[in-house]
């Protein structure tokens, strides 16, 4: 019997996380890696692990994550956001849990674009009267 196996994309900032979750013993591989190896801080290892956490699910399934774009920290959340929809296709009924939390809503916060004329998106350069 083939194990089955439910797959979500999720996103954050610049950050695109193709997620595929099955039934295992708890191993969390991040672009072939071990999450350890590749998420060195443990606040980025936490965000990834929280909606496992909140639904009891800690060792019952593995997770196999494909991540490009952005930093680290984009990276996490977009895996998060990645995970908590794989688990909605899995069981519909948590759903409810993790919207609550505001793990299904996609941060939609970006990088403002630099405007010309000025030093960045809104800095501006010394104002001289004289």
């Amino acid at each position: 019997m083939a194990e089955i196996t439910y797959a979500a994309t999720g996103r954050r900032k610049t950050s695109i996380a193709q997620v595929k979750i099955s039934s295992g013993s708890g191993k969390i591989v991040v672009n072939k890696k071990p999450i350890d190896t590749y998420f060195t801080r443990e606040t980025l290892r936490m965000i990834i692990r929280q909606p496992i956490d909140l639904i009891g699910a800690t060792g019952k399934h593995d997770i196999s994550v494909k991540v490009l774009g952005g930093g680290a920290t984009g990276q996490a959340g977009a895996i998060r956001h990645g995970i908590s929809r794989a688990l909605t296709k899995m069981d519909a009924d948590l759903r409810g849990k993790l919207k609550k939390e505001g793990f299904l809503t996609r941060d939609p916060r970006e990088k403002e674009r630099k405007k010309y004329g000025l030093k960045g998106a809104r800095k501006r350069f010394q104002f001289s009267k004289r």
